[in-house]
């Protein structure tokens, strides 16, 4: 009698098993209205828009994940993404890109979807014309995480 039940009894184990075994995305459990932090990352990779750059007067300030803004880094602000997360910012006009982490949060002019470093805008060839129509690419997701002081 146990001989038959026991194909039974290890396919029961295995389905309970296999139902337990979801892989929890991190950002399940930040609660982002007390971090400043995206609320989750978005369905698509890729995003279209116009990119701005911001430089010498923020060199310095503390950025919204906590870090000192640096002009020369290749860093970017974006109001939704991850911070940490890592983009390709491709510039339509010249196909030239450059990839960026998102470490603050911005831009706040309407129409704009990226805030790039000096040093980033300079390698995209938008420094002189200031704004650009770009596509976002994430390359890799951020986990959302302040930044360490330094």
């Amino acid at each position: 009698m146990t001989h038959r039940c026991a194909p039974a009894a290890l396919l029961l184990l295995f389905l309970v098993s296999c139902a337990s075994g979801r892989v929890r995305d991190p950002r399940e459990d930040l609660n982002t209205e007390h971090r400043g932090e995206a609320p989750s990352r978005p369905k698509r990779h890729e995003i279209r828009g116009v990119a701005s750059w911001y430089g010498e007067y923020h060199h310095g300030r503390k950025t919204a994940c906590g870090e000192p803004f640096n002009m020369n880094a290749f860093t970017a602000a974006h109001k939704t993404l991850p911070f940490h997360t890592i983009v390709r910012v491709v510039d339509h006009d010249t196909m030239k890109s450059v990839v960026v982490r998102i470490n603050d949060r911005g831009p706040y002019k309407k129409g704009r979807v990226i805030d790039l470093s000096r040093a980033a805008a300079t390698d995209l060839g938008i420094l002189k014309r200031g704004k650009a129509q770009v596509e976002l690419q994430i390359l890799e997701w951020g986990d959302g995480s302040r930044c360490k002081k330094r």
